[in-house]
């Protein structure tokens, strides 16, 4: 994947605005068919393009001497200046992920225009190279967000790459389909399409619990046959029932049998002495964390690396009083030390050995308990998930079924914590 060359602060040269307002002027008027069929002629055949101007402005563009590090800003923003038109329509949403196929689209081999041949074979390279940035990536995610919104899946096929279920997990959104150069209209529809997906979820979640609450009632009220004429309502989770009511009990905000995660946190954030050091601070949230972890695990090498990281960072403002800033800094700090280090080539052996220790429910709560206590690192946290979930992207899904798992999880904990989702009136003792 390509990193080179930052966007930020980069001016669009006059080449590239007369190339934007030619695509916005002719996606204002013009079919979804009609612009994708100029798409493909204008940048992944490079030749037949009715404008000439539009050809000779590409061609100045080309010979730019850095051409080849900035074009992935110039050709996603082309891609967004079709895909923003289309996504506030949603009978037009089918396009998108046809023009983002299109770009895997081999061209044909044959050059017709002799005097353009050493554009259009640069235009096709670099074109090649574009699969492989960043920019690429994000609208292939894109493309999969709305085609899974469109087929309503739910089920996934294990043979599949992780990829494919990107649509599952909402709070990866942003940090999945934005790049550095996206626009503010791209980034505003990233952000209703997730507003959209958690509603739709915790909607569907809560669907489905009193649908099997209502089954459960009636068989034990010996109404078999009522039970079974029930509308079936599909488990909107990649869990089990088994797993999905664990689920559910584990992170739900009141808990029949005892203190839930938000009673412990609320209950740390109380009794944290006001005014403490860091220092003070640090060592009661050594205490909080390890409370949670079986100590058969917990007492062994994880007591003393978590001992170690915690201890160790930011050393030099022991003394001071505890803040806000140093409280984000340091639970943001454990997200790098229990789930992945960004800044450590991704490095994530520790989260590892906490799945396959733990498991992914406990696991999850763990991490949920740290976000509890500082609300403030949400993003931070869903940030190394996202980048999990990027480096085992091509994989097929039931090789990462750990993380899979674990996505499920944080899903139901994300809901049940800072939703909209509710279980309180669902009678969970029924289930």
């Amino acid at each position: 994947m390509k990193t080179n060359t930052s966007y930020n602060h980069r001016a669009t040269t006059p080449d590239e605005q007369r190339l934007y307002n030619h695509l916005l002027a002719c996606a204002a008027v013009e079919s979804p068919e009609i612009m994708i069929e100029r798409f493909q002629s204008l940048f992944l055949h490079g030749f037949g393009y009715p404008d000439r101007e539009v050809i000779l402005t590409l061609d100045q563009l080309l010979t730019s001497p850095d051409i080849d590090e900035y074009f992935r800003f110039i050709m996603n923003r082309c891609c967004h200046i079709l895909i923003n038109r289309w996504q506030t329509n949603a009978q037009l949403q089918s396009a998108i992920p046809v023009l983002v196929n299109l770009l895997e689209t081999p061209p044909p081999n044959r050059i017709p225009e002799l005097s353009r041949s050493r554009h259009i074979r640069h235009l096709r390279q670099i074109n090649k190279d574009f699969l492989h940035t960043e920019q690429y990536l994000a609208l292939k995610r894109l493309a999969r967000v709305i085609e899974a919104r469109q087929t309503n899946r739910v089920k996934r096929d294990d043979s599949l790459p992780l990829g494919s279920l990107i649509n599952r997990y909402p709070y990866l959104y942003e940090h999945c389909l934005v790049t550095e150069d996206s626009d503010l209209q791209h980034q505003q529809h990233v952000r209703t399409m997730q507003a959209e997906a958690q509603h739709k979820f915790e909607v569907d979640l809560s669907h489905y619990i009193t649908y099997r609450i209502r089954q459960v009632r009636l068989h034990r009220q010996g109404q078999g046959d009522a039970a079974n004429n029930l509308r079936v309502i599909t488990n909107p989770t990649l869990l089990d029932d088994r797993e999905l009511l664990s689920s559910l009990k584990q992170f739900a905000r009141r808990r029949d049998n005892g203190p839930s995660y938000r009673d412990g946190a609320q209950r740390f954030l109380l009794t944290h002495s006001q005014g403490a050091s860091f220092r003070e601070f640090k060592e009661d949230l050594f205490d909080y964390i390890l409370a949670d972890v079986d100590p058969s695990y917990g007492q062994r090498q994880f007591k003393t690396m978590l001992q170690d990281h915690l201890f160790t960072t930011f050393a030099d403002s022991d003394h001071k009083p505890v803040d806000d800033f140093l409280t984000v800094r340091t639970c943001s700090s454990l997200f790098n030390f229990l789930v992945v280090d960004p800044s450590a080539g991704r490095q994530h052996y520790v989260f590892l050995d906490l799945i396959n220790n733990l498991g992914p429910l406990h696991t999850t709560g763990l991490l949920l308990r740290i976000l509890l206590i500082c609300q403030k690192v949400r993003p931070f946290l869903e940030r190394r998930f996202s980048i999990l979930f990027n480096h085992y992207e091509t994989a097929s899904s039931n090789t990462v079924a750990w993380l899979v798992s674990v996505l499920e999880n944080i899903n139901i904990a994300l809901s049940l914590n800072f939703g909209t989702l509710d279980l309180s009136h669902t009678g969970r003792r029924s289930a």
